[in-house]
């Protein structure tokens, strides 16, 4: 699926959003975009963020080695195999703070080792 099949069904709130993220993740070396049915993968060498759109905003999940916290990190934090499982609830473009993007980009070194 193209990215432009993929946002022709999608709720008007998320394409504003994913451009925000991929202004980031573009600077990025070798990131393969993959949109599927339920949201869009970010991966390098594995996936190391996601975004899955709901009714009011998108959730943006990435994991880490440590917990963080957020405003819009508003589920519970999920551990497994050394890691934690985050999710950011983005309402607009402007909800991607320096933090998230610093976190996003965490993510992606890590995957990369």
């Amino acid at each position: 699926m193209t990215l432009d099949e993929y946002f022709s069904t999608g709720p008007a709130h998320e394409r504003p959003i994913f451009e925000a993220v991929m202004a980031h993740i573009a600077t990025f070396d070798d990131v393969h975009v993959e949109p599927v049915s339920v949201g869009i993968f970010f991966k390098g060498t594995n996936t190391f963020a996601q975004l899955r759109p709901l009714d009011r905003w998108v959730a943006l999940s990435f994991s880490l080695r440590h917990t963080v916290r957020h405003p819009t990190i508003t589920r519970k934090v999920t551990p497994y195999s050394g890691r934690y499982h985050h999710v950011a609830n983005l309402r607009s473009p402007d909800d991607l703070d320096d933090d998230l993007r610093g976190w996003i980009t965490e993510a992606y070194l890590d995957q990369q080792r």
